[in-house]
């Protein structure tokens, strides 16, 4: 039996996540939610394939204030495993696409020419964007061709024909953001397929810290893909509409972790201390980031909105679909000709990436005890409170995946949010859910009527729900009218409906 996108059949009488299975088939913890995809392609062996950074976008053209950019979107074919090809639907064709360095305050105007043969929608996550280029599910970007006999014609929004105009204002603090597709019912295999990539803005406050950068500040955009016999992307989408296979609505997660496109990469370092700015790019999976051996620790410095207020040492690093964390990493505690292994302790230490240590080096770099003078703010009196509700439940006569009891209806907005009023917002749980919130960074109030945990420091946008949680947020909507998005970033629970539409007013 096939339920449609507003269906869903209860896993296990619809009680606790699902348990994934690594690589090497042991079970991981039952925290980490979803259903493994194994591939039929023969997989390499790890730590063969040099660790790809992304290409910086070159504007061709810019002004006073502005810079300009053309993405095309298209269909490329990669040699992703070794001795096969993979065709993607990538930004440029890249996987990921290409990354955007941009300043604070200066516009990014980006035209994005679809040449896919699906619709498209571009949502920059994590950006303060008005609502005409934030990527509402129902603006869709239609193929330039004009063939529109594709599955993803929908009534209600706004299309555009072969090219849509972006406009980002970056008004915001230094942060490493993600761009990628957003388009109602289809964003999980599309992002799977390859429409992601990295946008990054800096500001004069970061660039008076001396941190590590250059060569020595590397994106790490991890993301698990399962392939088929052919080197083509495997995935369970639904044979009768939108959505995914039935068995896969915990959400999918595969056999083969990429790093920036490349499975289970090396890297060569210099002994001195590295900036690893990390995404999580999965559709489900989550990541509990250790290394294999040594002294090396992560010391975050920022998180999804930017720069912490002071470092904060970790560990590990847990980290949950479109989560972001900005790291220091020491490498001098190691000797040439060591070498150290990133692994997901959430799948029994399975292997992520390798760092190979080549020699001795200076460095100039260091962590500041004060990073930034964005202060942690206090929770104000009088604020507005609401809760949502992410939970499996009985909405419009299917079971499915809900907020606040219904399934998403883009004519339906739950809330009206006035601009630059302070709120409270309530995240309630069944199983595991990051909530993502676009528009407006906030920050970690509570967690499970405590303190916020470990991971929750400085401003997010997006945070890690556990099973049966309670998660309190402060967040305040600043500049821009509209409609807006709060969703599940499981990107199959999204597709099946946990999304809500909010108003900013």
């Amino acid at each position: 039996m096939k339920l449609s996108r507003r269906g869903f059949l209860a896993v296990a009488g619809g009680t606790g996540a699902a348990l994934t299975l690594t690589n090497c088939g042991s079970e991981a913890k039952p925290a980490q939610a979803g259903e493994l995809l194994r591939s039929k392609a023969p997989l390499p062996e790890p730590f063969k394939v040099p660790l790809p950074i992304p290409p910086v976008k070159k504007p061709i053209r810019t002004d006073t204030s502005a810079d300009y950019y053309r993405v095309v979107q298209g269909k490329a074919s990669l040699e992703i495993l070794p001795g096969l090809k993979t065709e993607v639907m990538g930004y440029d064709g890249l996987l990921p696409g290409p990354t955007f360095d941009v300043r604070s305050g200066r516009t990014t105007v980006v035209e994005q020419v679809n040449e896919l043969d699906v619709s498209t929608v571009v949502h920059l996550h994590g950006g303060h964007t008005p609502a005409s280029s934030d990527g509402w599910p129902l603006d869709l970007l239609m193929p330039a061709d004009g063939d529109h006999s594709g599955h993803h014609m929908m009534a209600g929004g706004d299309m555009k024909m072969g090219s849509r105009t972006y406009t980002y204002p970056n008004t915001q603090r230094a942060a490493m953001l993600w761009y990628h597709d957003h388009t109602m019912d289809y964003t999980a295999p599309q992002v799977y397929r390859g429409l992601f990539g990295l946008h990054i803005i800096r500001d004069d406050e970061e660039d008076r810290l001396p941190l590590p950068a250059g060569d020595r500040e590397i994106p790490l955009v991890i993301a698990d893909r399962a392939f088929a016999a052919d080197g083509s992307f495997l995935y369970p989408a639904a044979k009768d509409g939108p959505g995914v296979e039935t068995s896969y609505m915990e959400g999918v997660v595969a056999d083969v972790t990429l790093v920036n496109g490349a499975p289970w990469p090396v890297h060569e370092v210099d002994a001195v201390r590295y900036r690893l700015r990390f995404l999580n790019a999965s559709n489900a999976r989550r990541y509990e980031l250790a290394f294999d051996k040594g002294p090396a620790t992560f010391v975050q410095i920022g998180s999804d909105g930017g720069l912490l207020d002071a470092p904060v040492e970790l560990r590990t690093l847990v980290i949950a679909p479109a989560e972001r964390f900005d790291v220091i990493v020491d490498f001098s505690q190691y000797q040439p000709g060591d070498e150290v292994t990133l692994v997901n302790k959430l799948d029994n230490n399975a292997n992520v990436l390798r760092f190979k240590v080549a020699r001795k080096a200076t460095d100039d770099s260091s962590i500041p005890a004060k990073l930034s003078s964005c202060a942690v703010l206090p929770e104000p009196a009088g604020v507005v409170r609401r809760k949502w509700l992410f939970h499996r439940g009985n909405a419009n006569g299917h079971q499915g995946w809900t907020i606040n009891g219904k399934a998403f209806d883009p004519a339906v907005m739950q809330a009206q949010v006035k601009l630059d009023q302070f709120e409270i917002w309530s995240f309630v749980t069944d199983v595991h859910h990051p909530v993502h919130v676009h528009l407006a960074p906030f920050q970690v109030l509570s967690r499970g009527g405590g303190k916020p945990g470990g991971y929750d420091a400085g401003w997010k946008d997006t945070v890690a729900i556990r099973p049966a949680e309670v998660v309190d947020v402060l967040v305040r909507f600043s500049a821009h009218k509209g409609k807006y998005l709060i969703h599940c970033h499981n990107l199959e629970h999204e597709d099946m409906a946990m999304m809500a539409a909010f108003e900013t007013i």
